[in-house]
């Protein structure tokens, strides 16, 4: 396996797709870097050579944020916003979703399996 800034990328995907598992790097950008170090993007990652790898890496290393440093970018950013007390700030705090979603139904993900209350079932009006 074929390894950039310390990712094992899949060797049997195109190169285009394998570089896809370095955090930070979607379709677009991949696409980007096959066009820029002149790899083609329809090779398997098995078939890169050194000097490929070398260019991917060293173009990676020094134009774009990814992988470690792109993950502690996005975590002191939510944690300034805990810091400062703002609203998206309380929201990651108390895990619930923090873009204006929802949360009386759905947002399982981020609120985690129901807790269930018990004797909450609806009450009837009474006359």
């Amino acid at each position: 396996m074929p390894r950039i800034l310390g990712v094992d990328i899949p060797n049997d995907k195109r190169t285009v797709i394998s570089l896809r598992y370095i955090y930070g790097i979607g379709p677009f950008l991949s696409n980007q870097l096959c066009e820029r170090t002149g790899i083609d993007p329809n090779k398997r990652a098995r078939d890169l050579t050194e000097d490929d790898l070398a260019k991917l890496a060293a173009l990676l290393d020094n134009e774009y944020v990814v992988e470690g440093q792109l993950r502690r970018q996005v975590q002191q950013s939510i944690s300034r916003l805990r810091d400062i007390g703002c609203y998206r700030g309380l929201r990651h705090r108390k895990g619930l979703p923090v873009h204006g979603q929802r949360t009386r139904t759905n947002a399982r993900t981020r609120k985690g399996p129901r807790k269930t209350v018990a004797g909450k079932k609806g009450v009837k009006e009474m006359r």
